[in-house]
């Protein structure tokens, strides 16, 4: 009789930086910029966002979200997830104005704006 694998217990990584930092990077989806930089460059060279056939992703990589950035292994799951909550939240982040520098700078007080002189000079 044993009492199986005592030496890992539920939750006995929990507290490790690494191991939460490497869980979260794998599972990260795009920022919303990046998918908007996809979207302009397709639609300035007039071609949608297309994969070759690949044995390495879902679905062989012919069942694409742009707005995402997810595969989907068939046709069906792909309109599941059109149907999301996620889906549409995102779709709605995508049609806010792109973050640019310049708006940083505004926002933190780095503008550069022309003041009247002081003294009338």
């Amino acid at each position: 009789m044993g009492t199986g694998h005592t030496s890992r217990k539920k939750g006995g990584r929990c507290k490790l930086k690494k191991y939460k930092r490497k869980t979260w990077l794998c599972r990260r989806a795009k920022d919303t910029d990046q998918i908007q930089e996809e979207i302009e460059k397709a639609d300035e060279s007039g071609k949608s966002i297309t994969f070759e056939y690949d044995d390495e992703l879902p679905g062989g990589g012919q069942f694409y979200c742009v707005e995402t950035g997810k595969h989907f292994t068939d046709a069906k799951g792909l309109s599941d997830h059109k149907k999301s909550r996620y889906y549409k939240r995102r779709c709605k982040e995508l049609k806010e104005e792109k973050y640019t520098q310049d708006v940083s700078d505004w926002a933190s007080g780095m503008t550069r704006e022309k003041l009247p002189p002081a003294h009338g000079n």
